[in-house]
This record gives C-alpha cells, structure tokens and sequence, in this order.
C-alpha cells in the first residue's frame, strides 16, 4: 500500500489540445505516463492535484477519464484552474456510475484517510495576480472556506496538504493559506501549476514549519511521487 500524488496531467484523448505542442518533456507525455503509472498497485491511493482534462465539459472529457480511471487503485481529484469540465459533485458520481468508474473521488469541502494521515486540501488562488474586483473576492474567500473546511475534517491526524496553485513561490505569498497551514499544524504540503522555466520559482523544501513540494507533472518527468509507502 502506498500514496502517491501528481498534478497537471493536462489530457486531451477526446480533444485536440495536446501539450506535445509545448515540446520537450510534453513529447509523448500520455505514453511516459501510462509507463510510469504502471509501478501502481490495486491497493495503493494516488492524488492527482488539477488541470487533469484540457475538456470544456463532462461529454468531452470521457476518454481522459477512462484513462484515469484505469490507473490502479483509489484516485483523489481536486480542481486546477483549467479544469472546466467540473461541474457539481453529484453530477461527476453519477457520470462515475454511468462509466463504471469506481475508484475515483474529488477532494472538495472534505478530507480522505491513508492510515494514520489526513489527505486534505482545494484548489488554491492566485488571489493577487488576478483583477482585484469583488467577484475574485468571492472567490478566493470560498477557497479558504473549502480549505479550512478540509483541515478541520481531518481531526488530529497529520494533515497532508494538496493545493493546485503553489501558496509560496519565489516573489509571492499567499499569506491567508499560508496562515491556515500554520493554525492547522501542516507539516507537508504539495502543489502543482508551474511549468517549464516556471520551475524555478518553485520553493522546494522548507517555508516556515510547512515542507514545500512541486509536484507537476512535466517537473517529475510523469512518473507520480511516493508520498508513503506503508
């Protein structure tokens, strides 16, 4: 049994929006993937922190999440700024039931268990680099709210933290997260949405009492990082 975790898969099997068109480590990217997923077993669990479907809506994005969900074991979603087929809870269980897709679950307003840790977290914001205007407000508020409202269902257990956005990175702070990550005793947390020569902005390591990690998928190469393995 083990956790894994990756973010940014950014498939596009039911529409034509390839990141290969980016070059270097995105040439055959779906490929590198499919290889690297097969170290997973039925029994372990495996985050996939956003930007998972380039689809603009739950139709299109069947053959992305076919291939999700033919990665072994349990699989955590949560939502990454393009994912725009997201649309309600309710409505992606029951596109799941319809596919016979089992194993897959969003993280949002909620927590899961891996033995004695509490996987949490939400979305994020880049609260600051978006227009100031009330709607973005809004927005970010309910971020924090989702957030929290993760943290505080996980009780006493360790909180792993996964986020889309990056909270810290070199030249910005999100000082509203960081503060929960602190009040919550977040000792690790995990993020995605960097890429390229944006990798080395990532804050990789210690900020605070939190342990930072990039976890993107063209910054792992497409091969899920080993978060446990008990």
């Amino acid at each position: 049994m083990a956790l894994y975790a990756i973010g940014d898969l950014h498939l596009s099997l039911g529409t034509n929006k390839s990141m290969e068109v980016f070059g270097g480590r995105w040439e055959g990217y779906v490929e590198k993937l499919k290889r690297n997923f097969e170290i997973l077993t039925e029994n372990d669990t495996t985050v996939l922190m956003g930007d998972l479907s380039w689809a603009s809506d739950p139709q299109s994005a069947k053959d992305d999440f076919s291939f999700i969900a033919s990665i072994p074991g349990r699989k955590i979603l949560l939502k990454g700024n393009h994912d725009y087929w997201w649309t309600t809870a309710s409505k992606f269980y029951a596109t799941c039931e319809e596919n016979g897709w089992e194993n897959l679950f969003l993280l949002h307003n909620n927590c899961y268990f891996y033995g004695d840790l509490a996987i949490c977290g939400t979305r994020g914001w880049f609260f600051e680099e978006e227009k100031s205007d009330s709607h973005d407000e809004k927005v970010f508020n309910r971020e924090l709210i989702r957030l929290e409202t993760s943290l505080k269902a996980a009780g006493d257990r360790e909180k792993l933290c996964f986020l889309h956005y990056p909270p810290v990175y070199r030249g910005y702070t999100c000082p509203e997260i960081l503060a929960l990550l602190e009040r919550y005793g977040v000792r690790r947390c995990y993020y995605g949405h960097l890429h390229g020569d944006s990798h080395k902005l990532a804050i990789e390591g210690k900020y605070g009492a939190t342990d930072f990690r990039l976890l993107s998928a063209d910054f792992l190469n497409f091969k899920p990082f080993c978060i446990s393995n008990d």
